[in-house]
């Protein structure tokens, strides 16, 4: 083994003993109850809630999806996609934040999001409980998937390692990880690797920056593609057979795409996703003091501006540096990799790109323990056995964990992966099947029961059919599914509770109540 290699490694133990202790130190506690397995006892402090919300939205996308999107089309959807997400996450801490919180503990202590759903609406089927869950269930999945690909990604390029072997080792490590520590060690965490994820982003744009001679050279060397630097368009590469073609040692393209209106829009639409992101409405509902969340919103923004237009600049400049070295949509997202490894010595680059690994985990380890938590809190305790012990609820929360985390692994055996790709369709189904219906339980107190079980189904379906039915036919109807899914959600929750019975005295009373005590607080 060289010793590149072995300095990569011992980056990356060192990195990978201090997750390990941090779930170590939080055992003990993780094991008490499932409140603390799976929502930290609701103790979390601003800057910790802040942080690991943020990490374990991003995921490893930031780090190789965006960029290498940006490597692969210039600014055009980047751009308009960090905007919608940026805008999104605001809102999400402005409007949903302390009134989830809230919400969440007076509706019966409720410590899932289909455990408020269900407690919102007084439901005694449970048949909101149980959609959701599936829900959830479904689509972290795909999720963990997609960190599951980054991680196989990251190691196969770093020690030429094949893939899927790469792939199942982070996989394995993630798990054993988050099964002994539960929410209280994945949120330490995050924190941690929000952090190394902000420096390992600061540290190859400036040093990207200014190995190309600064911004105007940058500028003047990616200005010659058609659409490249287009906020209302995307580059277009020439390709056969999905890999871009080379002449002269110059990446071909084709004439640039044009954007209208409506494909900015749908673009933009990422950031409706935020209000139905488990993994930070989780968050939001941990904190321990809830006027605390002013404090975590300013960091969670400022953390998101600076990371995400980090992540699409590092991709252009990656075009610059190296136009010929990445020829297939999918390798482009290796340019974070190639960028960190080439710059520093092999010591400091497997310390910056922990930063991806740091990513990976931050994001898996929430997506399988909220998954998790979907079937042993909601199906298995809520339906399956309503007289399972607590210790029998926190041994079913990991069983399930450790399945979920094989049926993402078999998603992620595939290297081709675009890890982009991936993540947006688990994104819209998120963002389309809680989204509308988070922002109607905290908002309208009009909405009913059958109109939430009509959104929800709605927008999860309308993700599949537009993604795999409408969105192919091209045309008009070529936007990403996540806007549609959501605007056709909210219509159905809109229509079916305008046409069935109000909501009971009780849960009217107990809206009013939770919008007159936020105020108080």
């Amino acid at each position: 083994m060289g010793a590149d290699k072995i300095q990569y490694i011992t980056a990356m133990t060192v990195y990978i003993g201090a997750v390990v202790a941090i779930g170590f130190y939080y055992a003990k506690r993780a094991s008490e109850s499932s409140g603390n397995y799976l929502i930290g006892g609701r103790s979390l402090g601003p800057w910790v809630t802040a942080m690991a919300a943020e990490a374990s939205d991003m995921s490893g996308w930031l780090l190789m999806g965006l960029p290498g999107v940006a490597y692969w089309c210039g600014l055009g959807e980047a751009v308009w996609t960090a905007i919608g997400l940026l805008i999104g996450t605001y809102l999400n801490w402005l409007f949903v934040a302390k009134r989830l919180r809230t919400y969440s503990q007076i509706a019966n202590d409720s410590i899932t999001i289909p455990d408020f759903l269900s407690n919102r609406f007084k439901e005694k089927k449970k048949i909101i409980l149980t959609i959701a869950a599936l829900f959830i269930l479904v689509f972290f999945c795909v999720y963990a998937a997609s960190c599951f690909v980054t991680v196989g990604k990251l190691f196969s390029t770093l020690f030429e390692v094949e893939y899927v072997y790469m792939m199942l080792l982070g996989a394995l490590f993630v798990v054993a990880y988050t099964f002994i520590g539960g929410f209280l060690a994945e949120s330490a965490s995050d924190f941690m690797q929000g952090i190394v994820m902000f420096i390992a982003l600061g540290v190859v744009l400036i040093a990207g920056t200014i190995k190309v001679g600064g911004i105007s050279e940058i500028i003047e060397n990616v200005k010659s593609i058609p659409g490249f630097l287009d906020f209302f368009g995307v580059a277009n590469p020439k390709t056969v057979d999905g890999v871009q073609q080379v002449s002269a040692g110059k990446p071909l393209f084709d004439g640039a795409v044009k954007y209208g209106p409506l494909v900015i829009i749908s673009t933009l639409s990422w950031g409706l996703g935020y209000f139905g992101m488990p993994q930070v409405l989780l968050k939001f509902m941990a904190i321990k003091n809830p006027n605390e969340l002013k404090i975590s919103r300013r960091i969670a923004a400022v953390w998101c501006a600076i990371s995400l237009f980090a992540a699409v600049f590092i991709g252009v400049i990656g075009r610059v540096l190296y136009p010929d070295a990445l020829l297939t949509a999918s390798s482009s997202e290796r340019i974070f990799i190639l960028m960190s490894g080439s710059f520093f010595i092999p010591l400091i680059a497997g310390l910056v790109m922990a930063g991806i690994l740091a990513a990976t985990i931050s994001s898996s380890d929430s997506y399988l323990l909220i998954a998790a938590s979907a079937f042993s809190k909601n199906i298995y305790h809520g339906i399956l056995k309503k007289d399972a012990t607590d210790k029998e609820v926190l041994v079913m929360s990991r069983i399930t964990l450790i399945i979920v985390a094989i049926i993402a692994a078999i998603i992620a055996l595939d290297e081709n992966s675009v890890i982009f790709k991936v993540v947006s369709f688990a994104w819209a189904g998120f963002g389309a099947t809680f989204g509308p219906i988070m922002l109607f339980s905290l908002f309208w107190k009009r909405v009913t029961r059958e109109g939430a079980v009509a959104g929800m189904v709605t927008g999860g379906a309308m993700v599949f059919i537009w993604k795999l039915l409408v969105r192919p036919l091209g045309g008009i109807v070529d936007i990403y599914e996540l806007f549609p899914a959501f605007v056709l959600s909210c219509l159905a929750i809109i229509t079916v509770s305008l046409l069935t019975k109000a909501p009971s005295q009780e849960i009217q009373e107990e809206f009013e109540y939770v919008r007159n005590y936020e105020y108080k607080i």
